[in-house]
């Protein structure tokens, strides 16, 4: 199937991107720039800025409650932006219509970035995130059932990366994993996947711009061979919490979310892979306002709440 016109049409019109590596500051710039202001925002019960005081430090994070209520499962939602861009503002959005959508009390976590803070810090910021809100159930009115993490693009890495950490603790409280168009092979041989081939140009994110955009993180020392960096690399996949793995047809990464998909249902995991037909990289957070694509928030919703 062909990109989705609607989404075709948005990429036509798109600039030509500036000559050289990435900018992060302009980039930053540009994407908060394009921030809707709060009153053309989907509207929840409420909506609050908090500060997580983790082992890590203290992480900056965005709670939304969707309707007023005893209690409530939680999600905690890891943003993407290649390790280097997006922010609790540029995906409150997203972070919105998950809380819309499935009914749970979402907390978004504003992790640190590179290059300023280099691997692990993000990574830590966002498992620690995870660790604050079981341990402040009383304080977001968790109901001790569902705890969900959930993060599209190197977001999703950060979801594989803290289930992984959390069965290695031994913290068992993660119940869902939901990874959207996740990065999890940050070895960008353009031979390893097909579609990094198949989907190398023409689709906004381009097999060529991989490098360069994930290039603050890997010279911040996130070794592309370790499984922190790279989740499909962990040998072991047993004992991980059910995951859904959602992938977009025009996008360079979707094979290696897949193939992650594989090996989780292999090693006995619960492992639903859905692909999205016209999708690119990047869908979730960019073209969630076609009704197609819209529906990802309504299968996350599904899938958080079927038997397990």
């Amino acid at each position: 199937m062909p990109l989705h016109p609607d989404i075709a049409r948005v990429l036509a019109d798109l600039p030509a991107p500036p000559p050289g590596p990435p900018n992060p500051e302009a980039m930053r710039a540009g994407e908060e720039a394009a921030v809707p202001p709060v009153s053309a925002r989907l509207p929840l019960h409420s909506v609050e800025d908090l500060t997580a005081r983790t082992a890590a430090g203290e992480v900056p994070v965005r709670v939304y409650t969707p309707v007023e209520a005893d209690a409530y499962g939680v999600l905690v939602y890891f943003h993407g932006g290649a390790f280097f861009l997006g922010s609790l503002e540029t995906h409150d959005h997203v972070a919105r219509a998950l809380a819309k959508e499935t009914g749970l009390k979402v907390v978004s976590v504003g992790y640190r970035l590179a290059p300023e803070h280099a691997f692990p810090a993000g990574l830590e910021d966002c498992y620690a995130a995870v660790r604050w809100a079981a341990e402040n159930g009383e304080t977001l009115g968790w109901d001790g059932t569902t705890l969900a993490i959930a993060g599209d693009s190197s977001g999703g890495t950060f979801v594989a990366a803290v289930a992984a950490m959390a069965h290695d603790e031994g913290f068992d409280r993660i119940t869902h994993q939901i990874l959207f168009y996740p990065s999890l092979d940050l070895d960008f041989d353009v031979d390893r996947y097909a579609s990094l081939r198949e989907n190398a140009v023409g689709y906004g994110l381009e097999t060529a711009g991989l490098k360069p955009f994930n290039a603050f993180y890997l010279d911040g020392g996130a070794d592309p061979a370790d499984p922190r960096v790279s989740p499909i690399k962990r040998a072991d996949l047993t004992g991980l919490p059910p995951a859904l793995i959602v992938t977009a047809e025009c996008d360079p990464l979707r094979d290696e979310g897949e193939l992650y998909g594989r090996r989780l249902k292999e090693a006995g995991v619960d492992a639903t892979v859905s692909r999205y037909p016209g999708a690119n990289h990047g869908f979730v957070q960019n073209f969630s306002w076609i009704p197609a694509y819209h529906r990802v928030f309504e299968e996350t919703a599904a899938f958080l709440g079927r038997e397990s």
